[in-house]
């Protein structure tokens, strides 16, 4: 009997340390599971430009609020240009020496700009493909002075905070080399501004919702389309996409829910004393693979 009572705290130890043991594994498990679950941070991601293509929709989402597009389209014989090889090699070669003076130009003057060429910039941007050819883009052209200024205070404001706070010390100082920072006077001075915004999901007559499938590639080719078409009229812009601007310039522009900003375009010429980074283009080998 006494034995056994001066043994009962020994085992009474090894109980508690047996389940201090079960109740750490546990935990670790637990916070491993958590781990994996948890998505990882990234301060300097746009919540309000996150890609809505890939609407996961429930079943009743489909029968009530969504539905297809039509079911026919009328099919027209198609003829193109065929040109000589000659031809084709003088063409690239031009097109692409256009393209290759293609500068971001962050000091624009404020000389006019025909409206006329913006249109037809835009008609331009219009012409690119979109998954199901729904078209998914709003360009909205600014040239009032105060809605400009308006743009350049909200951008400002959410670009120092990006600066200071949301981007990190490694992007910031990745920036330095290029002199950028949250001061963004060419909103103002240049003639126009042009703000592209993705439509994540479009409406049909009859009020339903009409997906739109990969909204933010068709978008973005639109882009890269309008980008070429205003270095062929001698216009230039810097692609600005300022972080957690979208839902003020959303609202300031009265623009619909489905609609997220994904592009800001200043657009003009450059002034006079206009500088850009001395930097070099990739290769030709260092960008293509031939197999």
């Amino acid at each position: 009997m006494e034995l056994f009572s001066s043994l009962t705290p020994v085992f009474i130890a090894i109980i508690c340390i047996f389940i201090g043991v079960i109740l750490k594994k546990t935990n670790a498990e637990k916070e491993k599971y958590e781990t994996k679950s948890k998505p990882l941070s990234h301060p300097w991601v746009d919540e309000d430009s996150k890609n809505g293509t890939d609407h996961h929709l429930q079943e009743e989402e489909v029968d009530e609020e969504w539905q297809g597009l039509e079911e026919n389209v009328a099919h027209v014989p198609f003829s193109a240009e065929h040109y000589t090889e000659a031809e084709m090699i003088k063409r690239s070669k031009m097109f692409y020496e256009l393209l290759n003076k293609r500068r971001s130009v962050r000091f624009l003057s404020d000389e006019p700009v025909p409206r006329e060429v913006i249109d037809n910039v835009i008609r331009t941007a219009g012409t690119s493909p979109s998954g199901a050819h729904t078209e998914p883009w709003t360009f909205v052209v600014v040239q009032d002075p105060y809605l400009k200024h308006k743009i350049r205070e909200i951008v400002e404001e959410e670009e120092e905070i990006n600066y200071k706070k949301r981007m990190g010390d490694r992007w910031v100082n990745d920036l330095k080399r290029l002199r950028t920072n949250w001061i963004k006077e060419y909103l103002d001075t240049a003639p126009y501004l042009i703000l592209i915004f993705k439509q994540v999901y479009g409406w049909l007559p009859n009020g339903k919702k009409k997906t739109h499938y990969y909204n933010e590639i068709s978008v973005s080719i639109a882009c890269g389309i309008l980008l070429a078409a205003l270095q062929n009229v001698g216009l230039y812009t810097v692609t600005s996409t300022p972080l957690n601007c979208g839902p003020q310039l959303r609202v300031l522009l009265q623009r619909p829910a489905n609609e997220k900003l994904l592009l800001l375009l200043p657009v003009g010429y450059p002034k006079k004393d206009a500088t850009v980074p001395a930097l070099t283009r990739k290769p030709l080998e260092d960008i293509m693979v031939v197999m």
